[in-house]
């Protein structure tokens, strides 16, 4: 079984939770392969894959546009910000890649980062990224998960752990089902 997790990620949150979400993948007895890549980076990586995860930020209550990874540019090299843009932070992102995208596995699960709010006050990227996976063929195998950033940019407490034992729960789900 080989899953990828593709991630679009501004300052390294997503980028982390995507990490964590593939060693746990990985930590399940299964033997499941994953591998991690930046959404600007998959050209061939989906190749005999069984599971895509794919995770994004959540802005502006969905998924990234080029207005907002702009933004979050300008909000890097503000005088004074110490945001670290990733190094493909204003490339495209996970808009562009579906809709350049044709096919994809028959399985997959979404993912974001977001702010530690209600949903319907931030919003949710995984959402937008669940539809997009529907409606390229794949079958979620489970609901979309959210992993929550503080005001200070970072990762709240134990976030990196939820995203491990998430991580289990696919392989879980994937063994269930005699994959």
């Amino acid at each position: 079984m080989r899953a990828v997790v593709i991630y679009e990620s501004m300052y390294g949150n997503t980028h982390l939770v995507a990490d964590a979400i593939a060693a746990g993948l990985r930590d399940d007895a299964s033997g499941i392969d994953a591998v991690v890549t930046a959404v600007g980076e998959v050209d061939g990586a989906l190749d005999g894959t069984d599971l895509v995860v794919v995770g994004g930020p959540t802005h502006a209550h969905g998924m990234t546009r080029s207005s907002t990874r702009h933004a979050a540019a300008e909000a890097a090299d503000k005088e004074g910000s110490d945001l670290h843009l990733e190094a493909d932070a204003e490339g495209p992102g996970l808009r562009e890649w579906f809709d350049g995208t044709e096919t994809l596995p028959a399985l997959g699960a979404a993912f974001d980062t977001r702010a530690g709010a209600p949903p319907l006050v931030t919003g949710r990227a995984s959402k937008g990224i669940a539809k997009r996976l529907r409606s390229h063929g794949c079958e979620l195998l489970v609901e979309p998960e959210s992993f929550v950033v503080t005001k200070e940019n970072e990762l709240a407490d134990d976030e990196l752990a939820h995203a491990r034992r998430w991580g289990g729960e696919l392989a879980a789900v994937l063994r269930a089902r005699g994959r």
